[in-house]
């Protein structure tokens, strides 16, 4: 039911009721949904909301779904019986003959429930317990179990990372690679957004239906900055909005079993830093965690550089840590199988738990927010002289300020208002870190479309 016949793009209104874990709110969360105001999080809501509903969208601009729907609104209304959420103005892409598609308002219920577990569960009153490792742990694993994530079963989680915007050679090789996995009997974990984050999770689904896989998971990790610049894909079952991208980015790797890194710009190489500098830890030292790189034959000479970087950075021992497979899907999934198979035996050993990986050693310095500022990124210390997993945190947090002056809206503002971030450091490194930005500027890989315009400046 269209509102009016002027809009440029169809909408239309919808009262829609949750299914299962979202039954019941309690009178606090629906207030802090609703308001606007200062500690609420409606326009938060709204956000998060409108990329859901939007979802397939081929942009990765945050701000194009808000421009093409200024007027969508939402509402969650508490009822005797349960829960409501009332739509206003909603793209009627998300509808079909009237009535919302199921996947779409089952991903929009997500939402709502995360949004509200971190405004109640990680609110003011938790500041102390987030200023310490365990607190920050004990909270990704609060919110992990609330979006019903974390099942007692047999290891078989691959977590898949690779760029949004990356070739159609590239999408069909991550497609390859998805259904050997599949018919493996592995489910997929990804950021949940196109490209990448979608290509492993739809040639999963051909293998599963092959293999009469009736229970599967395609699970979406996401975070309020990214989930309006990249759209959940359809296939996401599982979608869970983490509060940041460090929260999100141990939420991988204390759920993943393994790690596959296709293709991809600076949020892919943020990702692989991340994982590295933790492995690298001593504590970490005897943990199996299967890591492949791979992408199809034109990709070679993108881990080669990746490959590089990483040596010139982190040395060989952080090199050690992964296998590069190009042009062999197969393989891939075989590498991954015997990978997660360690995996097992070493967490039976050890009597540490099959979906929530425990053991794994993730320092502060890994789990505290980084926001980048012009003064914060141009203050990272990327010198020599210091610990290889100490470096790579700080080498991490310059692609996360790089994403966020990419895709995020606060970011993007920075940038406008100030000019690029200013990355120093080491001569070598810099020029390193220059000629690995300018190759993913070169093959497209920092934005779908429109003339990508830098973000940062490298210098020394």
């Amino acid at each position: 039911m269209s509102n009016t016949a002027s809009r440029a793009l169809p909408v239309q209104d919808a009262q829609i009721y949750p299914r299962g874990g979202l039954d019941v709110l309690s009178r606090t969360e629906v207030a802090r949904l609703r308001d606007a105001s200062s500690g609420g999080m409606h326009e938060l809501l709204r956000r998060c909301a409108l990329a859901v509903l939007t979802s397939g969208s081929a942009s990765d601009d945050p701000r194009a779904a808000r421009d093409l729907y200024p007027d969508f609104d939402i509402q969650v209304q508490q009822h005797d019986r349960g829960v409501r959420i009332d739509l206003v103005n909603a793209p009627s892409v998300a509808f079909v003959d009237g009535t919302i598609i199921r996947g779409i308002a089952e991903l929009l219920f997500s939402v709502v429930r995360d949004l509200a577990y971190t405004a109640i569960e990680l609110g003011p009153q938790f500041e102390a317990e987030l200023d310490t490792s365990a607190g920050i742990t004990n909270a990704v694993f609060g919110l992990l179990r609330n979006a019903r994530i974390l099942q007692p079963a047999p290891p078989n989680l691959v977590v898949c990372w690779g760029g949004h915007s990356i070739s159609r050679e590239e999408y069909l090789y991550t497609k390859q690679v998805g259904y050997e996995l599949g018919l493996r009997g592995l489910d997929i974990c990804t950021g949940c957004g196109p490209g990448a984050m979608k290509g492993p999770m739809k040639g999963a689904t051909i293998a599963h239906a092959k293999q009469r896989r009736r229970t599967t998971r395609y699970i979406g990790i996401t975070e309020p900055g990214i989930i309006a610049a990249e759209s959940p894909n359809p296939i996401v079952n599982h979608l869970v909005i983490m509060p940041d991208i460090e929260k999100r980015l141990e939420a991988f790797v204390r759920i993943g079993h393994g790690i596959i890194v296709f293709p991809g710009g600076v949020g892919t190489a943020e990702e692989i830093l991340y994982l590295l500098g933790i492995l690298l830890r001593e504590e970490n030292a005897g943990l199996p965690f299967p890591l492949v790189l791979s992408g199809p034959t034109i990709a070679a000479p993108y881990f080669e550089q990746i490959d590089k970087f990483i040596r010139l950075t982190l040395g060989d021992e952080a090199a050690a840590k992964y296998d590069i497979i190009i042009g062999d899907p197969a393989a891939v999934a075989r590498r991954m199988t015997a990978g997660i198979k360690q995996v097992r035996e070493y967490r039976i050993s050890q009597k540490d738990s099959f979906f929530f990986n425990w053991a794994l050693d993730v320092p502060l310095e890994y789990q505290q927010p980084f926001v980048p500022t012009h003064e914060a990124m141009k203050a990272l210390d990327l010198y020599r002289g210091r610990p290889a997993h100490a470096l790579a945190a700080d080498l991490r947090r310059a692609f996360s300020g790089i994403v966020a002056g990419n895709v995020k809206e606060d970011g993007m503002r920075r940038i406008e208002e100030f000019g690029p971030f200013e990355i120093r450091g080491d001569a070598d490194m810099m020029q390193a870190l220059d000629a690995l930005l300018r190759a993913f500027v070169q093959q497209r890989r920092m934005k779908i479309s429109g003339e990508y315009r830098p973000c940062y400046r490298v210098s020394t």
